[in-house]
């Protein structure tokens, strides 16, 4: 690989004459400028980020750390991010940690080690550990999805109670009473938050919620889904909020292989709005907001920081979700049919 000496000889100039020609940090005549750049090219020279970056105090790239990439939220925030870094001229590392903390951590270290000049991370569950360890970081950082409990840093998050209320009240309103609910891990804060929604708008309509009204899923399919054959195993509702959209295409799953037809059996919604929903079949109905200009919020805030637009106290930019009605939900018909029953 050829280096600034080799440039600097083939063009007869000193190795700091290409360094201000690659950099711009210093006038050249335009004949020396030419011998250099001709020389670049014929070398297929490539300036080292790293020498610049050391010099300049910046590298221009930043480090994002997500739970599970495999999870097409994650993917739509992912490329929002990266879409709004990319407007700015900065470049993004991409880590995916499992739903991992020490993985997530392992990472952590990995990206401060290439100066990165700022951090997004969507946190792998409620990490006390983590929160220590990026208390004393001294780059930038943006929250995204899920609040680490005991970091003082900006967040940017959908308002997950409200989406979880205005999914629940909009079966209420079409007149569903039997209503399944199915959570993300309990011990997350999102969860938390989207069944407290969900407990408020029945609360409100003085309905009594069965305790195995409420199943556990993983915010995967594959949980939705069994989650899902639990609710029509013993609640059997008319509708279930799915507390993400992958859980509610499960449950779509499950109820087709039971011949339970949605909406006419069974309204189902979902929560994120994220671009799959809506070529399911039915579309499935959900409450959210552009998942990917969530990450370019992120992003946007993030490069505010690393410039020093802004300074001082730590923000937190709440967005407020609406509902986006497709095919999965209905008016209720009457009672319980008797495919569910059987």
């Amino acid at each position: 690989m050829a280096t600034i000496k080799d440039v600097a000889a083939m063009a007869g100039v000193s190795f700091t004459t290409v360094s201000h020609v690659v950099n711009n940090t210093r006038p050249v005549s335009a004949d020396v400028r030419t011998k250099v750049e001709r020389a670049i090219v014929q070398l297929n020279y490539v300036p080292s980020a790293v020498a610049r970056s050391l010099k300049a105090r910046a590298t221009a790239t930043i480090g994002l750390v997500v739970p599970n990439s495999s999870n097409p939220y994650f993917a739509e925030l992912s490329r929002g991010i990266e879409d709004g870094c990319a407007r700015q001229g900065y470049c993004m590392f991409f880590c995916n940690s499992d739903d991992d903390p020490a993985k997530q951590r392992n990472y952590l270290r990995i990206l401060q080690e290439k100066r990165i000049d700022g951090l997004i991370i969507a946190s792998a569950g409620d990490d006390a550990v983590l929160a220590s360890s990026l208390t004393d970081t001294r780059e930038p950082l943006v929250v995204v999805d899920r609040n680490i409990e005991g970091l003082s840093a900006d967040l940017v998050q959908i308002d997950h109670e409200r989406g979880a209320y205005l999914a629940t009240r909009h079966l209420l309103e079409l007149g569903h009473v039997r209503i399944g609910c199915i959570t993300g891990a309990v011990a997350t804060a999102v969860s938390a938050m989207r069944v407290h929604g969900f407990i408020r708008a029945m609360t409100e309509r003085g309905i009594d919620i069965e305790p195995s009204a409420i199943v556990e899923g993983d915010f995967s399919a594959a949980g939705g889904q069994e989650a899902a054959g639990r609710l029509f195993d013993t609640v059997r509702p008319t509708a279930i909020f799915a507390c993400n959209d992958m859980m509610g295409i499960g449950a779509l799953r499950v109820a087709a292989e039971r011949g339970i037809r949605v909406p006419q059996h069974c309204s189902i919604i979902g929560f994120d709005d994220i671009e799959l929903s809506g070529f399911t079949y039915p579309a499935l109905s959900t409450v959210g907001q552009s998942v990917r200009a969530l990450g370019e919020a992120a992003a946007h805030m993030l490069i505010e920081r690393i410039t020093g637009a802004v300074s001082g106290p730590t923000r937190r930019r709440v967005i407020t979700p609406r509902l986006v009605l497709r095919e999965s939900t209905a008016v209720f018909a009457g009672p319980v049919n008797a495919v569910l029953c059987a």
